[in-house]
């Protein structure tokens, strides 16, 4: 991974942690990771620890401490223990419904003309992962879910889908998507679910945390509609 970690400023009030260039299954470990131990430290300066794919995002109070002293703590921070061996955090298993019925799944046969394979052997393959969420980001708790098998590093559309609805499934470079929320997309939609990772009743709640796992399974498009009403929207957390 050269010369990262690094840090770099981000505005006036924020520091960039970077662990990798691209996205890597090491990367991610120690992102999570590093943003754990940070969350933990629980700094009163710090305002916010952010972790996406491969960079930890903190934001901190510059009234309270100064860029160059919070750089410092994370410098230190980042001598304790080498970040790029440690194991991605394990969360919860979640069971998720999803239809891929044609209604839902507009680019299954796209995608799967791009991964190799039949519809059915790539509706398979996404069932058969269980992919854990690398970050969270877009929207409220949206999940990017990774990563799939290496022949699933399929290019965005060179346009955009206008909009895809609350709870679409999408994928690209190795990742799925869950929508949290109707929005423009270049990821080509395979499934949707009624699933929602951020309820929004009861003054909102994130399902999802880095680390949690994810399993498709795959329902009729009427049983998930159905399900769609029921608490978690039919999907079951397993462990």
């Amino acid at each position: 991974m050269g010369d990262l970690p690094q840090i770099l400023p981000l505005g006036l009030e924020g520091l960039l942690v970077r662990f990798d260039d691209t996205l890597s299954d090491l990367g991610n470990a120690a992102t999570l990771a590093f943003a754990a131990e940070i969350e933990a430290a629980d700094w009163p300066e710090v305002r916010e620890v952010a972790p996406a794919l491969t960079s930890v995002a903190v934001f901190f109070d510059a009234l309270a401490i100064a860029p160059e002293e919070m750089r410092e703590r994370l410098l230190n921070c980042l001598a304790l223990r080498d970040w790029t061996a440690m194991s991605a955090p394990v969360g919860k298993l979640w069971r998720v419904p999803v239809s891929f019925d044609e209604e839902h799944a507009v680019h299954i046969s796209e995608v799967a003309d791009l991964v190799g394979v039949s519809p059915s052997q790539a509706i398979a393959e996404l069932c058969a992962e269980s992919l854990r969420v690398l970050a969270l980001g877009f929207a409220p708790g949206q999940p990017y879910l990774g990563r799939l098998p290496v022949q699933w590093n399929i290019p965005r559309q060179t346009g955009l889908t206008r909009a895809v609805a609350e709870g679409a499934v999408v994928v690209a470079v190795r990742q799925a998507i869950i929508f949290a929320t109707s929005a423009p997309t270049g990821w080509r939609q395979v499934g949707w679910t009624g699933f929602r990772p951020f309820e929004k009743r009861d003054g909102g709640a994130l399902h999802f945390v880095p680390g949690d796992r994810v399993h498709f399974v795959q329902r009729p498009a009427d049983e998930v509609q159905a399900g769609a009403s029921e608490p978690l929207g039919g999907a079951e957390v397993i462990s």
